[in-house]
Order: C-alpha cells, then structure tokens, then sequence
C-alpha cells in the first residue's frame, strides 16, 4: 500500500458534486474523517480562501473532485465560465495542498482531455498528442493544467500527486436538467417527462452513433480510494469499464428503464460530439480493480433515485 488512510484526514473537495457526494459514501468504509466544505463556506476559485482554509484544517490527503460540468450545450454556451472556474480550482488547491504539507492529492480529470481522433481505446500515452474535441476544449483544457501540476508538482517539489481520467459517469445526485446536464442524467429526464407526458416522441441530440464509456459512480467512486491507497505514478491513469455504448443504444436502454416506448427523433443538425471515446483500463485493471455495477443495474439504480428525489 502506498498510502494508508487509517486516522488520516481526508478532503473531499467538491463533496456535493456527482462524484464527490460518492467518494463521501465510500468512505464511510475506511477508518479516516472526511473533511468537507460547501460553496458558501469556501471557494475554491479564490486563492486566499483556499490557502486559509487548508492551513486551518490540515488534511492529510485530497480528493479534488470539485469542477464546473455540464453537457455540450452548457460548455459551448459557457466557454469562458468552464475554463476559468475549473482552471481555479485545479491551481489553489493544488497549491495549497503543497503549503499545508498534504501528503498525498488525487486530482480528478476527464476523458474529453484525450485528442477527438486518438486511437481507440485512448491509452494514456495519448494526452496532448492531437486536437481536442471542440465542445468541451476549454473544459478539457483547464483539467490537463490540473493533471500537468500534478506532474509539475512532483517534479519540483517531490509531492505524491496524482490523477486520474474516468469514463462517461452517471448515478444518484446527478444533474438532471434536460440540456444542461450530462446525457445520461438527461436522458432519464428527458424520457421520464415523456412518459408521463404520453408524448409520442423524445427528440435526441445528434446522430446517435457516438461510442461512449458509460461507468456508474459508485464504481468510480471505488476506483479513486483504490488509487489513492494504491497509485502513485506521475503518469495520469484512466479509470474506465472497458466496454463502449453507442448514444442510440443508450437512449433505447433509457426508455426501457423508464417505459417509453414511443420515438426517437434524432436532430442531426445538433453536434455528436467526439465520435468514439473508450479508455485503455488496462494500467488500473492490471493493479487488480474491477468495476461491478453493469450499465442496465445502474439506470434502474439511477432512475429509481431519480424518482424517490422527484416524489
């Protein structure tokens, strides 16, 4: 083990979040206080707040799982609010993290940081070799300044930091607006209303040829202690399922779970996106971790969350 958590402290940061709030609940399993701090408390996009609040509470370890997401539209509409938010971020705790004598950081990336056309899956080695996808750019952009701190980090100061890019990620506390949030979340939304709507049809962004990596977050969740306890190579290292979905299938999976069964009515004037995006796991599966929840087990956990937050 690289690093025991047992009496640590740990910061999650971004606790509310997706991934954070299923960080939070994974660690309830380990003997370890978890450290959080909402919006109102602290922003992270501030310097002088972060450093104050990381020289007052002392964490042991950090996961920084705190970002600015959203979809294709959100991320086109708000390219300057992606790039500047998520940049912040990714540049004071990090820094504060070094000042207040972190021992070790685990900086939560994306697979949109990979180039639009890598080879598929995406090894690792294929960061910065290539255009990015360009609607997420400024996203992706400010999370290789992230991974590449980390690897500054270490470099210069000898700091155990590390990374790690997961696949397409869905679950409870999700995003669920129709348009801003991720397609998943969207989806379930989107057909939800559908169905209770008796509309004939649900109208679909794209083609739905897109190939995507689809990982419940409780498994990431998983995978991201296991690094920390695990993992410590500068190289970023990708946390996928190792099996890919095109949007078609995901939408047909959606109104199974959800019972629609009118149409699909795909708008091809509206951007697909990257058209095939699946990770090269094997550098994680090789350490002996394994994903368990299958796609169909975490719709019907997804919805059936869904539903009890609605009611």
């Amino acid at each position: 083990m690289d690093f025991d958590l047992t009496q640590k402290k740990i910061f999650v940061a971004g606790h509310n979040g997706l991934v954070g709030s299923a960080v939070v609940r994974r660690l309830t399993d380990e003997d370890c206080t978890v450290l959080t701090a909402d919006r109102t408390a602290l922003d992270l996009r501030r310097q002088s707040d972060t450093e104050t609040w990381f020289a007052a509470n002392m964490p042991d370890a950090v996961i920084v799982c705190a970002a600015h997401v959203g979809g294709i539209r959100a991320n086109s509409t708000y390219p300057a609010t992606f790039l500047y938010d998520n940049a912040q971020i990714a540049l004071n705790v990090i820094e504060s993290a070094r000042q207040s004598g972190v021992e070790k950081l685990l900086y939560l990336s994306a697979a949109c940081t990979y180039p639009r056309l890598a080879d598929q899956p995406i090894p690792e080695e294929a960061l910065m070799t290539g255009p990015l996808e360009p609607t997420n750019e400024w996203y992706a952009l400010a999370k290789i300044v992230g991974m590449k701190m980390c690897q500054a980090y270490r470099q210069q100061h000898g700091c155990n930091f590390i990374s790690a890019q997961p696949a397409s990620v869905y679950g409870p506390g999700d995003n669920f607006d129709p348009e801003e949030g991720h397609v998943v979340a969207g989806m379930l939304t989107k057909f939800h209303h559908a169905v209770a709507n008796n509309d004939p049809s649900v109208p679909l962004w794209g083609t739905g040829t897109p190939i995507r990596e689809f990982m419940y977050i409780d498994d990431l969740a998983d995978a991201l202690i296991y690094l920390l306890k695990e993992y410590r190579y500068p190289v970023p290292i990708n946390v996928g399922m190792g099996e890919g979905t095109t949007i078609k299938a995901l939408a047909e999976a959606v109104a199974g779970v959800t019972g629609f069964t009118g149409t699909l009515e795909w708008d091809t004037s509206r951007p697909d996106g990257m058209p095939k995006r699946m990770l090269d796991s094997s550098r994680l599966l090789s350490l002996g971790w394994a994903p368990t929840v299958s796609l169909e087990q975490g719709l019907r956990r997804t919805y059936q969350w869904y539903l009890e937050a609605e009611a």
